[in-house]
């Protein structure tokens, strides 16, 4: 993705070393292995047995540790600024949400104002579902900054993820999974780099969360005698949050639970109905009433979702490959027109033939692969053929398969697209471990010195990523050099209206043009050059700010009085 070469990363090659030595020494290893060698797989287990007994205990540890671990990384490491377009839309939302609103009044001047992500009419808003925008409310509302409610919800993933593998794997292999899943979230990513999800308000914790909720609940409620009206109300609260930050997609995922349960629930006993249907609807009916008042205020429609709204406002390429090119829109500033008619539509005119198509489609793959797997936990799936013979491996496949292949559909992924299958993927993994674990070759423990050497592969792979994680906060970047304009400008007493310019070469991946939800009552707006006629019309609007002049193109942006320039 472009931009994402501003995150902190080890060079790929040495990466790519580390695996490849890791995974061919454990091989190498395994098969003259001696019999009665303890793997370290198991050595860890053991030194975990005793908290992972301790489900609800392993549960917030993890939660904690994960929540702590991506808190130090932007503390000592990151100092998160956003810089990808979505993460300027989901901050948007985080502040309309902040003061108290839905939606924020159409600007008069919202030609002026026009982003990336950001509708403008009926409503000034994110285009996005709002359970990410609402998570990093709380960190602005409670803690200050939003950046706390990124923290928060890798927290709550990662708890989640642990209280769901309980449900379907032992406890001290549960507990393993969950950590290996937190150090994936918190740390590693796609593209080799570091705090995809934990360093970023771009959102896949959010998401992640929801689905281990539905997918941890499942198995208590098929598995009980008599089932818990709370296993149900967690579910619905995880349809809840999918369904309001990756629809599609939990949509999608929810289709084999909905099948499941309607297989094996007993729905003629009235238990069924008071523990299981009735505390669900308690939750999502007054959620599905949110959400049509939610798109009413945004769109003016209740049945209009705002990505709605701004794809046909704005975007030529459409959501998913099958369908066809909208008409162009008339832009009223060339970087956007540059943006949705070139860049925006490559992926999708790269999958108008089958040769595109496939292409694409294994760069789909290969991206949720990097991101959740890797070269070196690649290793075990070998061994999915035995581990899905049990059932319920076999509903997680199954799951996995039919959310990636609906991915594939669309016209571009991202990892946190798969966000709601987190779990089940690594219930696909662990599973695949502990077969892994039991192989033997001619008599010899050879799993165990195997899953022995891909953990002390692992271990050095986060150790390279955290010894390259230190020149994280370049100056030189120009999302960095945004965030220190806005600092100083917020440390004058005037209000200050800057005016940005872009050259005719301009990236338009590089957006500086995005504002907060009250736009009058801010600090600092940020507006396009429009030429002077219509600069004049905002600037007699905004009277009383100091007005600045950014040439956003130069070696240095740096602010000059527009009046002088």
């Amino acid at each position: 993705m472009p931009g994402c070469h501003f995150f902190v990363k080890p060079p790929v090659s040495i990466c790519n070393f580390i695996e490849i030595v890791g995974v061919c020494l454990g091989f190498a290893l395994a098969l003259p292995a001696k019999p009665g060698r303890v793997s370290f797989a198991r050595s860890i287990a053991h030194s975990f047995k005793r908290l992972a007994r301790r489900e609800i205990l392993a549960t917030i540890s993890v939660g904690i540790l994960a929540a702590v671990a991506s808190a130090a990384l932007s503390y000592f490491v990151f100092h998160p600024e956003p810089f990808i377009h979505d993460e300027f839309s989901y901050l948007l939302a985080a502040d309309t949400f902040a003061h108290g609103r839905l939606a924020n009044p159409a600007h008069p001047m919202w030609e002026h104002f026009e982003t990336f992500h950001v509708i403008q009419q009926p409503s000034y808003a994110s285009k996005y579902p709002p359970a990410q925008g609402l998570m990093l409310a709380v960190g602005q509302v409670l803690f200050g900054h939003p950046v706390v409610g990124v923290w928060i919800s890798v927290g709550l993933a990662c708890a989640a993820i642990c209280w769901m593998l309980q449900a379907w794997l032992p406890p001290h292999w549960a507990l393993g999974g969950a950590l290996l899943a937190t150090s994936r979230i918190v740390l590693l990513g796609p593209w080799v780099t570091i705090g995809y999800w934990s360093q970023s308000y771009w959102g896949g914790a959010v998401a992640a969360f929801g689905g281990a909720l539905v997918f941890g609940a499942v198995p208590r409620i098929v598995r009980a005698i008599r089932p818990q009206g709370r296993h149900s109300i967690s579910m619905a609260v995880g349809l809840a949050i999918l369904a309001n930050s990756r629809p599609f997609e939990g949509l999608v995922a929810f289709i084999p639970v909905a099948l499941l349960l309607s297989r094996r629930l007993p729905w003629s006993k009235p238990l069924t109905w008071g523990r299981v249907i009735l505390p669900g609807a308690l939750v999502l009916l007054p959620v599905a009433g949110l959400m049509v008042y939610y798109n009413l205020r945004v769109t003016g429609n209740p049945l209009r979702m705002p990505y709605q709204t701004h794809e046909s406002a704005y975007a030529l390429a459409p959501s998913f490959v099958w369908q066809d090119l909208r008409p162009a829109p008339d832009y009223h500033h060339s970087v956007m027109h540059d943006f949705w008619t070139g860049w925006a539509c490559e992926g999708y005119l790269r999958q108008r033939s089958l040769d595109g198509l496939v292409r694409e489609t294994i760069f789909k793959l290969t991206t949720v692969w990097q991101f959740f797997f890797g070269i070196t936990l690649t290793i075990p799936l070998f061994a999915i053929g035995f581990a899905i013979r049990e059932r319920w491996t076999q509903f997680a496949a199954l799951t996995c398969g039919l959310v990636l292949a609906a991915l594939c559909l669309e016209t571009g992924v991202v990892p946190h697209y798969a966000a709601p299958i987190t779990g089940l993927l690594y219930v696909l993994l662990i599973q695949s471990v502990r077969h892994l674990h039991l192989w033997r070759w001619n008599g010899r423990p050879s799993g165990r010195v195997l899953v022995n050497w891909l953990g002390v592969t692992y271990v050095a792979l986060i150790a390279s990523a955290i010894a390259y994680a230190t020149p994280a906060n370049d100056p030189a970047v120009w999302f960095r050099q945004r965030a220190a304009i806005l600092d100083e400008l917020k440390t004058m007493p005037e209000q200050h209206l800057v005016i940005v310019r872009y050259a005719p070469a301009h990236n338009a991946h590089a957006e500086w043009v995005y504002n907060a939800a009250d736009i009058d009552g801010a600090k600092v707006v940020w507006a396009r050059d429009m030429g002077a006629a219509k600069n004049r019309e905002l600037i007699d609007y905004f009277r009383d700010r100091r007005v600045w002049l950014l040439e956003a193109d130069v070696s240095t942006p740096q602010l000059v009085s527009y009046r002088d320039r």
